[in-house]
Formats: C-alpha cells, sequence, structure tokens
C-alpha cells in the first residue's frame, strides 16, 4: 500500500490540520530549546508620500550563552589510593539532616579551612537520601555546587567515594594547593 504525498493535501486537509495547530501547547518553555528566526512583523508596505525608512523594531534580545563549567573528576590512580587507603582523607564534613542552605554555608566554611590549613583531600558525606523513589537532595545538589564559582578557588577535583567510604552517600574532593606568598 503506497502512502501519499504529504504535499498533496486537499483544502479540507488543511484546514483541518490548521485548527489542530492552532489549539496546541508547547510543551517546554520555548527558551529551553534553540531560539526560533524571528522574521518580525510583516512590514506594510511605504505610502507615497513618506520617502523616510521605518526605524527598525527591536526584537528581543538574544540571551548570552553561557558556558557551563563542568568540574574534573579524580584520575583513576588518585581515586584507586584513596578507595584503598594508601591516600589519606585528611578531613570529614557530614551534611546529614541538613537543610541546603545549612548544609551549602557549613560545606564552604569547611573547605576555605580546609585549603587555608593545606588540607588536599577530604570526604563529603551527603547521604542516600530518605525516600527509596529518587536520591536525596543534597546528593544531587553538592556536585553542582562543587563546580560554583565560590567553590571553584577551593576545589580542583571530585568524583564518587568507594563503597567503605560512602558509595553514592559520599564525594572524595581534592582541593586545590595552596599558593605560596
Amino acid at each position: 500500500m503506497k502512502r501519499p504525498k504529504q504535499d498533496h493535501l486537499t483544502s479540507e486537509d488543511r484546514v483541518l490540520w490548521s485548527l489542530v495547530a492552532k489549539s496546541t501547547k508547547p510543551l517546554r518553555p520555548k527558551d529551553v530549546f534553540a531560539p526560533e528566526p524571528d522574521d518580525g512583523p510583516a512590514e506594510k508596505p511605504a505610502s507615497k508620500q513618506s520617502k523616510a525608512p521605518a526605524a527598525p523594531t527591536p526584537g528581543p534580545e538574544p540571551k548570552p550563552t553561557r558556558k557551563l563549567y563542568v568540574g574534573h573528576r579524580l584520575d583513576e590512580p588518585t581515586l584507586d589510593k584513596l578507595s584503598k587507603g594508601r591516600l589519606p582523607i585528611e578531613g570529614r564534613v557530614d551534611l546529614h539532616g541538613m537543610t541546603q542552605d545549612e548544609a551549602y554555608s557549613l560545606l564552604l566554611s569547611f573547605l576555605s579551612r580546609a585549603h587555608a590549613s593545606g588540607i588536599r583531600y577530604v570526604l563529603v558525606i551527603t547521604g542516600k537520601g530518605s525516600s527509596s523513589k529518587g536520591e536525596g537532595v543534597l546528593r544531587r545538589s553538592v556536585p553542582i555546587w562543587l563546580t560554583t564559582p565560590p567553590f571553584r578557588l577551593l576545589v580542583s577535583s571530585h568524583d564518587n567515594a568507594a563503597r567503605h567510604h560512602g558509595g553514592g552517600g559520599a564525594i572524595y574532593v581534592r582541593l586545590r594547593k595552596v599558593l605560596p606568598k
């Protein structure tokens, strides 16, 4: 059975399609997708009396594109040494049972103090979350926080901890070296 060509629609089909197309709603906000080219409003032909060009209508200004910073993962030899205990974990912070605001401020102050002390490797315990439906809020948020500008000054790389250090509920963090003054 041959399929009819779509460019040979009947006038009834075109009317029906336009009604269906007008009744639909987008699934997501438009700014999630790449902006479509804007042809602007249709211009009316200029009258014979006015010969001055019409002022261009300002369209929506394009949003500046921001590159998303992706934090570096720990290299395999370092991750292996940390998980086997050959590289010491010099500090630990436990964020269990805290709100995001409390956890954020505690983590930032802890990492600042550890960095100032010259500590290189710390363990951040986020917990796995209390519901079986998904992962915990801190478990999702902390890796994102570590890639933000306040933490980028302190954190060199991070990765999920080994099972005996907390597995998916903990993160190894390598702090940047303190530069000599």
